[in-house]
């Protein structure tokens, strides 16, 4: 079942999210997610954005990797994303490393936003998977960069925290129309401000 995704404004999204319960059956939560995911054309997705606070998100960016790389290192970074399908439960980012990098970033939470972030390149992560395995996986490049992206969101923290105060000045009157359902988006939405 498709989803809304809660934009901008909504309260769930600055909750610092419960574990989930290990054991707990989510197939049907993941399914839910998933197919919102796709229909909404992202490449994450956190439980908050669906209005569920709990420690759970999930990524497939196959659709990066139907770009055309710049560069060798790109090519692999690509090749691995075509692969790059997961489930991350109750995750706990171990490690950031590496040079930080700038990327522009947007959101399906703030649609018709992007603006450039930096992170660090690589990162560390133990999680469970869709079948309650704990796993602790490396990451770099633009995976390491959804992944983070999207343990923001379960931790309460958006990509426009990152901003500098002008650039947050800049965008005020945007987000307040985000969270007033003054936006165009392709997808369903549930607004804090009606």
């Amino acid at each position: 079942m498709v989803l809304p995704i809660y934009a901008y404004g909504s309260s769930v999204l600055r909750q610092e999210c419960e574990e989930i319960e290990e054991g707990t059956d989510v197939s049907s939560l993941l399914s839910d997610m998933f197919e919102t995911m796709y229909k909404s054309q992202g490449v994450g997705l956190a439980a908050p954005q669906i209005g569920k606070a709990v420690r759970l998100f999930i990524v497939d960016a196959a659709s990066f990797a139907d770009e055309e790389p710049e560069n060798e290192e790109e090519a692999k970074n690509f090749e691995i994303l075509k692969n790059f399908k997961k489930v991350f439960i109750n995750p706990i980012i171990e490690e950031e490393e590496g040079a930080e990098w700038a990327f522009s970033e947007g959101c399906l939470s703030i649609p018709g936003i992007r603006e450039d972030v930096s992170r660090k390149s690589i990162v560390t992560i133990s999680y469970f998977d869709e079948n309650w395995q704990l796993k602790e996986e490396k990451f770099g490049g633009i995976a390491a960069r959804i992944i983070q992206h999207e343990y923001d969101h379960i931790e309460g923290v958006l990509f426009t925290d990152y901003l500098n105060p002008l650039k947050k000045r800049l965008l005020k009157k945007k987000l307040t129309d985000i969270s007033k359902g003054k936006v165009d988006v392709s997808y369903r939405m549930t607004f804090p401000v009606k």
